[in-house]
């Protein structure tokens, strides 16, 4: 079934297969429905879901509603980004450091969606240009980060490393990332990367394993572009974009990263500050020695 209707509506993007996510698909469609709010999913994933399925783009979403963990709120964040609409992410994963809300908290989403009583960020994204030859070959984008890896596990990817056109540095490396604020608590931050404030706009340049004496992260201007030129004599990479998308880069092959030119529109509820945030998902230690010995 798809609706037809021009009321209020809600695309739900999912992990599908799991029954405590149907459960709570159900749990906020009836809620939802009770305030005139339509709940509706993707085409494929309406029947699991037991929610009538919409078109996109073709009919207008207020937000959409990602269940699910981090992976699930990047793909829901390809559907938001096409449609222009914002996201809300409630975690059923492990950290879920881009949703908003916790499982337990589905009660306060429906009752904030159906009041409005929420604001709206935007979120700073990565776009990618594959060159090879003087020709573009590919392109892509990304929420969290752009990362440049080596296409077989036995070689070393050989790298050179420019900013605005200008060499900063060249190193043999497993690869290197290319991160937003937003994916500096992802993958740049198992590989050594510093977390940045989402308010912080910047890009976050992360070596990964490079052999070199100067290989440490660096926090470069949002407005730069990054080049990585891959050695002509050396092996093949691929860019995976949000490890969603891949794209592939031949030996000799030029990678450009700049700012995205659309931004991803993130629902927030509450002031909650992000050092709360940060504690909170990571389970950081808030009190010192101090104060554990009054």
């Amino acid at each position: 079934m798809t609706t037809t209707d021009t009321g209020r509506r809600v695309l739900l993007v999912a992990h599908t297969g799991r029954r405590d996510i149907e459960e709570l698909a159900t749990h906020a469609k009836d809620r939802l429905a009770a305030a005139g709010v339509d709940l509706v999913a993707l085409p494929g994933e309406d029947e699991a879901l037991g929610l009538a399925a919409i078109g996109v783009p073709a009919q207008s979403v207020e937000l959409v509603l990602a269940m699910g963990g981090d992976g699930t709120l990047l793909r829901a964040a390809e559907v938001a980004r096409a449609i222009g609409s914002p996201i809300l992410g409630i975690n059923l994963g492990r950290v879920g450091f881009l949703a908003e809300a916790d499982a337990d908290e589905v009660d306060a989403v429906v009752d904030a969606i159906c009041s409005h009583d929420y604001s709206v960020s935007s979120r700073m994204t990565v776009e990618a240009v594959v060159e090879h030859h003087g020709e573009v070959i590919g392109t892509g984008w990304a929420l969290n980060e752009v990362s440049l890896e080596k296409a077989t596990r036995e070689r070393i990817l050989d790298v050179v490393v420019e900013v605005d056109g200008h060499g900063v540095s060249a190193y043999g490396c497993d690869g290197v990332l290319i991160a937003t604020p937003t994916g500096s608590t992802a993958y740049a931050f198992s590989a050594g990367g510093p977390i940045l404030w989402p308010s912080v706009e910047a890009l976050l340049l992360v070596p990964s394993n490079a052999h070199a004496l100067f290989a440490r992260p660096l926090v470069v201007a949002p407005d730069v572009e990054i080049g990585l030129h891959i050695d002509p004599l050396g092996h093949a990479a691929v860019l995976a974009c949000d490890g969603r998308r891949i794209l592939q880069v031949p030996a000799g092959a030029r990678v450009l990263v700049r700012r995205g030119e659309q931004a991803v529109k993130m629902v927030r509820l509450g002031e909650q500050r992000f050092s709360t945030r940060l504690a909170r998902k990571f389970s950081l230690p808030v009190q010192g020695w101090r104060d554990k010995r009054r």
